[in-house]
């Protein structure tokens, strides 16, 4: 048998067992989705539910964040802005959290912490103001934060987004100098 033949053959062996190593994962998976998520800190968590019209719906809890001061939320809130992980939203996040986070109040902040609590694309499309692809739901409605995210999100100038530079001052907010 020559060397070809013998690779072709292996080559045909090797997909056979793609194939069948993907299925059985997939089965796996989807197998794995009717059971319990896992534990968090020692307790039991599931992070999805199905409604009433078995829809699944997903339930991401934000962490407790008490005693967090002012100065350590703006810095958490700028990482958060610009490390979500889908461009688009990143980039309108990011140059809002440049624009506006130094110089909005503890509410304002609470807020817009709530805001990044939701979904990144939830929050991309009510930030273009696309409620076809993803509804305003009631809480943010008369949201100040998301009307100013709105706003900035605009480009009423058509500049290029692009990510804005970190600024040292912003990198030390809070941070006393020894």
């Amino acid at each position: 048998m020559s060397t070809l033949r013998m690779a072709s053959m292996a080559l045909k062996g090797q997909t056979r067992m793609f194939s069948v190593l993907k299925y059985r994962s997939t089965k796996l998976a989807s197998e794995h989705l009717m059971e319990p998520q896992g534990t968090i800190q020692g307790r039991h968590v599931e992070n999805y539910h199905y409604d009433k019209d078995n829809n699944l719906v997903v339930n991401i809890k934000p962490l407790p964040r008490e005693n967090e001061s002012v100065e350590t939320k703006r810095r958490r809130l700028l990482y958060q802005s610009r490390k979500r992980g889908i461009l688009e939203t990143d980039l309108l996040l990011s140059r809002f959290a440049d624009r506006y986070l130094i110089k909005m109040t503890e509410a304002e902040l609470n807020e817009y912490d709530k805001l990044l609590d939701e979904m990144d694309w939830d929050i991309y499309y009510w930030a273009t103001k696309n409620y076809k692809i993803t509804p305003l739901p009631d809480r943010w409605k008369h949201s100040k934060v998301l009307r100013m995210l709105q706003e900035s999100s605009n480009n009423g100038d058509k500049v290029i987004l692009r990510m804005p530079e970190l600024k040292k001052e912003e990198m030390t907010i809070g941070l006393e100098k020894d």
